[in-house]
């Protein structure tokens, strides 16, 4: 890796473990609309791309597009209010980050999860612990496009050369090619260390620790 001067980060099963609030919403808004519900492996299956895409995946085939319309607002309802009913950082994970910006190095949050849910998360969890923080927003192509990643190296002034993008997902892992910056995966996330070194990604990281002394050291 060149020298690092930008460390970015997903949200959802990168630096917080949301998983439990998002099932929870949408089951809210399935068991609203008369829908089977889904298991928590289920909704791990079907996050990443964003509360639509996840969503669509969660409703019946052949659901209406009237009934997923209701099912989705039914879903931002309940979570503007309880998406952190549950959500913790994952272990090490404030401490590294702090460890990283204390090197010097400018850190960011780039996530599918909508802006609302990005910006109330971050301030609850890591206030004053990112220097941008960028959730789904309209007008703006989600990941796996570079659009959102572009936006934040903007704001921080940083070139792709010195960036790096952190994640625990396929989505990331195509984020990053697609925006032209190193990876690395994490295997505490949703899908795992064999699925990122499967996927290609050359650092796999199992620990915040060693998350920590790869970007600083690099």
């Amino acid at each position: 890796m060149n020298e690092i001067k930008a460390a970015i980060f997903d949200m959802d099963g990168t630096i917080l473990n949301t998983l439990v609030d998002l099932k929870d919403a949408t089951n809210y808004g399935l068991s609203k609309n008369n829908l089977p519900e889904r298991s928590l492996e289920e909704i791990r299956q079907f996050v990443g791309n964003g509360i639509k895409s996840l969503i669509a995946k969660a409703v019946p085939e052949n659901t209406s597009a009237e009934i997923y319309q209701k099912v989705y607002e039914d879903f931002t309802e309940f979570y503007k209010i309880h998406n952190s009913d549950n959500t913790c950082p994952y272990k090490g994970i404030k401490d590294a980050i702090k460890k990283i910006r204390e090197s010097g190095i400018k850190t960011a949050v780039v996530s599918n999860k909508p802006d609302y849910g990005v910006q109330a998360l971050v301030k609850q969890f890591f206030d004053g612990l990112f220097d941008v923080s960028i959730g789904e927003r309209e007008g703006v192509n989600k990941k796996p496009a570079p659009d959102m990643v572009n936006l934040a190296l903007n704001a921080l002034n940083v070139p792709k050369t010195n960036a790096v993008y952190i994640g625990d997902s396929d989505v990331d892992f195509n984020t990053a090619a697609n925006s032209e910056l190193k990876f690395i995966g994490v295997a505490w996330g949703f899908k795992g260390h064999d699925f990122l070194k499967e996927l290609g990604s050359k650092f796999v990281v199992d620990t915040a620790d060693e998350l920590t002394k790869l970007i600083i050291s690099k």
